[in-house]
């Protein structure tokens, strides 16, 4: 099966660039030089993934990243010239599974594709091959439900304190994605809130304590040294 990938990106250098080195791996490679014609074209057809700048004329990536996840589920990088990381935290709220920032190196490039397009078909066939309910994450052995805020570890319920169930929730739903602890303590402590994001090691360490087989060697949250933590799925 053909794996098309949607490239949204008005600077026509760089989405040749992005072009060429997604297809020498051997992706289908479709481009959108402008906000309305992107969104037209990923509602098009099936796309296992979509490169989309974030400021483009038309209509900018955060509004077409809205709008696409009202309708398609389709993994989404953000592609953006702002290092900030609040717009950052901007995209991956309104649904973006991902960002990149320009400049980038073609082999980040390249892996970061591969690693969301490799998640969302693992994602996929797990949601064909086992039955679906409602509000629930299972990854690993690990099992979180938003609805009921109950977490289960080989099928034995442990109780996650209100900030550590958060934690692990963002980071479930976002597997394979390193988030700084600037990131997390922004999205689970809120903008406003006081403190020292050190805050954010110390309940990862509890989280591992409560989910991990051996905290001290963790298989699921890890640390990308010099960078964050993630969620290995």
């Amino acid at each position: 099966m053909c794996t098309n990938v949607l490239i949204i990106e008005d600077d026509q250098d760089i989405s040749m660039i992005e072009k060429d080195f997604l297809e020498m791996e051997g992706y289908q490679v479709y481009i959108a030089n402008n906000g309305l014609e992107g969104y037209q074209e990923a509602l098009s057809q099936t796309y296992q993934l979509i490169l989309l700048d974030v400021m483009l004329p038309g209509m900018d990536g955060y509004e077409i990243c809205r709008r696409i996840r009202q309708k398609v589920d389709i993994p989404i990088i953000m592609v953006t010239a702002k290092s900030e990381e609040l717009e950052k935290l901007r995209g991956l709220g309104i649904g973006a599974d991902d960002y990149i920032s320009k400049p980038f190196s073609p082999t980040e490039l390249v892996a970061r594709a591969k690693a969301n397009i490799a998640q969302y078909k693992r994602i996929k066939g797990t949601m064909m091959t086992e039955p679906k309910i409602e509000g629930e994450i299972a990854l690993g052995n690990i099992r979180i439900n938003s609805q009921t805020h109950r977490v289960f570890v080989d099928n034995i319920e442990v109780e996650c304190k209100h900030r550590e169930y958060e934690l692990l929730l963002f980071l479930m739903e976002h597997p394979e994605i390193v988030f700084s602890k600037e990131q997390l303590y922004e999205k689970i402590w809120g903008m406003d809130a006081l403190g020292n994001i050190r805050t954010v090691a110390v309940h990862i360490n509890r989280l591992r304590e409560r989910v991990e087989e051996d905290p001290t060697n963790p298989k699921y949250i890890q640390t990308v040294w010099g960078a964050g933590y993630r969620f290995q799925a």
